[in-house]
C-alpha cells in the first residue's frame, strides 16, 4: 500500500497547477485524468467525475486540492482494508459480527495500537469488553447479538480506535476517547470503587453511590428492573450500557435505553403518572435540604412545553428525541443535581456571563 499512495502522490505533484491556494497544491480535470492513466489499473476506481464535483471548492480555476483528493483515496483504501479485515472475523459470512466476533478482532488489534502499549496483559479482557460495548450499544440498540459490517465501517468509533496507532496523543483526545487506555481505566476504576464488598458485581445500593450521588432510588431500582441482573446484581457488561446511556444522554440510543425505564406502565409513551413517579422521589429529596417545593403540575407542563409532543396527553420516545430536549427531560426525572440546574438554570447563566465579563 506505501509504494500505491507515494506512487499516488508523485503522480499529484507531477501534474499540479499553479498558483497554489494557499499552502495547498492544486490540480485540474485535465491533470486529474492524466493522472488516471498512469496511475496503476486500480487506481482507476477513484478518478470518477463524480469525486472531482465533490471535492470541488468553488476554486477560481475549476481545480480541486490535491491533498483533499489524496485524503479521499487513502480513507477509501483504509475502508476497502478495514472490510476485509473484519470480514475475516464474520465467521457466519453475512456481513454482521457478533460480539465474540468483535472481541476477537480488538483482542488481536491490541498490540498493533501503541497507545495501548502500557496495558497490562490480565487487563485486555476487560478493556475488549469496554470497546466492543460501545459498538453494540450505539448499534444494536435492539439487542439482536449481532451488527453489520457497514455500520462498523461507517460510524466514528472504528476511526476513535484506530487513532490508537499514533505514537503520541494528546491528554485531551486521550481523555474524550473512550477507547483509550486512560478512559477504560477510569471506567473500569470507577467500577471497582463502587464494588464495595469486592464481590465483582454492582447492587443496588453500590451503584447509588454512582457520579455524583445524586440519582434516585426510584430510577435506579427501575434500573434493576429493567436491565440484565444477577441474583439482583449488575455485572460489567450491564454497568458499561447504562454508563454509556448516562454519558450520552443526547444520542437517541441512549434515550431509548431511559425511556424504557421511565416507561414505568410499558405503555410506549411517558404520561402524568409516569412523571409524577419519578418526580416524587425528586421531590422528596428536596425537601429533606429545605428546598422550595414545585407543583407537579408545573412540572409537567414544563416537561410537555418542552417536548411538544404530538398528543398533548403523552410523550413518545421518538417525541424526546425529536424535541432536542431528551436529555434535560432525563436529567430533571432521574437525578437531584440534574433537576437544582434545570431550576437554576437562569442563575447559571447570568454567572457565566459575569465570569466573562
Amino acid at each position: 500500500m506505501m509504494n500505491f499512495m507515494y506512487e499516488l502522490w508523485n503522480l499529484l505533484e507531477k501534474h499540479s497547477v499553479p498558483p497554489p491556494n494557499g499552502d495547498e497544491q492544486m490540480i485540474d480535470y485535465e491533470g486529474f485524468l492524466k493522472v488516471k492513466e498512469e496511475a496503476v489499473s486500480k487506481c482507476s476506481q477513484f478518478f470518477k467525475p463524480i469525486t472531482y464535483a465533490k471535492l470541488f471548492q468553488k476554486d477560481r480555476f475549476g481545480r480541486i486540492s490535491i491533498m483533499q483528493f489524496f485524503n479521499y483515496v487513502m480513507r477509501k483504501v483504509w475502508l476497502y482494508q478495514t472490510r476485509i479485515g473484519l470480514s475475516l472475523y464474520d465467521v457466519a459470512g453475512q456481513g454482521f459480527l457478533r460480539e465474540s466476533d468483535l472481541e476477537n478482532y480488538i483482542l488481536e488489534l491490541i498490540p498493533t495500537l501503541p497507545q495501548l502499549d502500557g496495558l497490562e496483559k490480565n487487563f485486555y479482557s476487560f478493556y475488549v469488553c469496554t470497546a466492543v460495548r460501545k459498538f453494540f450499544f450505539f448499534l444494536d440498540p435492539m439487542r439482536t447479538g449481532k451488527i453489520k459490517i457497514q455500520d462498523v465501517l461507517s460510524c466514528s468509533f472504528l476511526d476513535d480506535l484506530l487513532e490508537l496507532r499514533d505514537d503520541v496523543l494528546s491528554k485531551d483526545k486521550q481523555e474524550s476517547n473512550w477507547f483509550s487506555a486512560p478512559s477504560a481505566l477510569r471506567v473500569y476504576g470507577q467500577y471497582l470503587n463502587l464494588d464495595n464488598d469486592h464481590n465483582g458485581m454492582l447492587s443496588k445500593e453500590e451503584l447509588k453511590r454512582y457520579g455524583t450521588g445524586t440519582l434516585t432510588n426510584t430510577f435506579l431500582d427501575r434500573v434493576f428492573q429493567e436491565c440484565l441482573t444477577y441474583e439482583g446484581e449488575m455485572d460489567y457488561k450491564t454497568y458499561l450500557d447504562f454508563v454509556l446511556a448516562l454519558e450520552n444522554k443526547k444520542e437517541p440510543q441512549s434515550l431509548q435505553y431511559l425511556f424504557k425505564i421511565l416507561d414505568v406502565q410499558h405503555n410506549g409513551y411517558l404520561n402524568t403518572f409516569a412523571i409524577n413517579y419519578f418526580f416524587r422521589a425528586i421531590q422528596k429529596e428536596m425537601d429533606k435540604h429545605g428546598h422550595e417545593k414545585v407543583l407537579l403540575h408545573d412540572l409537567k407542563d414544563e416537561i410537555f412545553d418542552m417536548v411538544k409532543p404530538a398528543d398533548n396527553m403523552k410523550i413518545t420516545l421518538q417525541d424526546l428525541i425529536n424535541s432536542g430536549q431528551g436529555d434535560t427531560v432525563v436529567n430533571i426525572l432521574i437525578d437531584v443535581n440534574g433537576f437544582l440546574t434545570y431550576e437554576n438554570r437562569e442563575l447559571l447563566v447570568m454567572e457565566e456571563k459575569d465570569e466573562v465579563i
